[in-house]
């Protein structure tokens, strides 16, 4: 397998894995699973001692657990998630309250805001699951303002959530990505923040889970409405689901503080507070990653039509390869694609060309009329690939 097919297979494989995600969070009723959380969502939010008029970010936020209790407590709040339907639940329930929230579909990686837009920014245990956590770490940095406030809660790899996670983790073929309980491992969190913060404070915490139904209907609840949990569920055969849920049971039930018939359940997490840097600090930090993501988007354009072209090129026949492109041009296939293939250092060379702000000369109208490109069909050429095309 040739370095461009590898890159594709890999690049792929990453965009079925946000693919998963994605659809693993909008599986069950995360609005109702979080109602049984807004006690201490409340909690976690009135430590952070946020303002009237605070514009405020709300990274991960489901059907709104945090925005809602923001935008109560009259802050400017915009609330992000990969999730839309659950997005759609928080604007309705906005919307029954009268409160002005913007919720909009973003991924934690690639915020769509701008540098220094949000005054605090707040992910409840929301962006711990996104699969590349660095990017995580520069996105929340960028996006808060130099002396704002990065908030999150994050659940820990011994409390009792990472206990649940590795039981199912037992039961199903690892993600690819890494552990989302390393975001409440203090070391880990302050080397991923190590840039653009001028402080970092770490405390854990308890969450307080409270059902009024025992263990075994417990993991029910969240094999219904918990996205993660159904979806494992849902991996497995008839006997893998009746291990997990016996292994579950058993971790909750063991757990459990209630003595009546139901469930009382402390779970460890990771606070993290985080101010971000000053402007001297924190700009060019900002601008690095903005540079940093023009750059990976601008490799990311080249790669794709490269791996495009290979893909092309690689599943022609050899009759295919030297067929001419038309009755006026008998030029091969091959010729064209070798052409091609050859414009990609060009196009690095204009980049850096503009990029500089040199002028680009030599290019006019006249001359793009004089030189319209040709399109390569291989089914009016004998090809018969149904609609491949390659514009050179």
């Amino acid at each position: 397998m040739n370095a461009i097919a590898r890159a594709t297979q890999t690049s792929r494989g990453f965009d079925e894995l946000k693919t998963r995600l994605k659809t693993t969070w909008m599986t069950g009723d995360y609005d109702l699973f979080s109602r049984f959380m807004e006690k201490d969502a409340e909690q976690f939010f009135q430590l952070l001692g946020v303002a009237s008029g605070t514009r405020l970010l709300d990274v991960g936020c489901g059907a709104g657990q945090i925005a809602l209790i923001a935008a109560r407590a009259g802050a400017e709040v915009t609330g992000c998630d990969i999730a839309t339907n659950w997005l759609e639940k928080g604007r309705a329930r906005a919307g029954a309250e009268g409160l002005k929230i913007s919720f909009e579909e973003a991924d934690a990686e690639l915020l769509p805001y701008e540098d220094a837009q949000f005054d605090t920014v707040v992910s409840l245990f929301g962006a711990m699951f996104a699969p590349r956590p660095d990017l995580v770490a520069a996105e929340l940095t960028r996006v808060c303002r130099p002396g704002g406030t990065i908030a999150m809660a994050n659940w820990t790899p011994g409390g009792f959530i990472g206990q649940m996670f590795k039981v199912i983790s037992k039961h199903m073929a690892p993600s690819g990505m890494p552990a989302p309980v390393l975001w409440g491992d203090e070391g880990t969190v302050r080397d991923r923040f190590r840039e653009g913060t001028a402080e970092l404070k770490c405390a854990l915490r308890v969450y307080h889970f409270d059902y009024p139904f025992p263990p075994d209907a417990v993991v029910e609840f969240f094999r219904s409405n918990y996205g993660p949990m159904s979806r494992a569920f849902a991996s497995l055969d008839v006997n893998g689901q009746e291990k997990l849920r016996s292994e579950l049971v058993s971790l909750w039930s063991t757990h459990n503080k209630a003595v009546d018939d139901t469930t009382r359940v402390d779970a460890e997490y990771l606070e993290v507070i985080a101010t971000c840097g000053s402007s001297t600090r924190a700009v060019p930090q900002a601008a690095a990653s903005t540079v940093s993501r023009r750059a990976e988007s601008l490799a990311d354009r080249i790669e794709e039509g490269a791996a495009g072209l290979a893909a092309f090129a690689e599943g022609l026949s050899e009759v295919e390869w030297r067929t001419p492109v038309s009755v006026t041009d008998g030029r091969s296939v091959s010729i064209i694609v070798h052409h091609v293939a050859s414009v990609y250092p060009i196009e690095i060379d204009l980049a850096r060309t503009i990029a500089s702000g040199k002028a680009v000369t030599e290019v006019t109208c006249a001359g793009n009329e004089g030189r319209r490109a040709r399109t390569l069909a291989p089914e009016q050429s004998g090809g018969g690939r149904g609609g491949a095309r390659l514009h050179g």
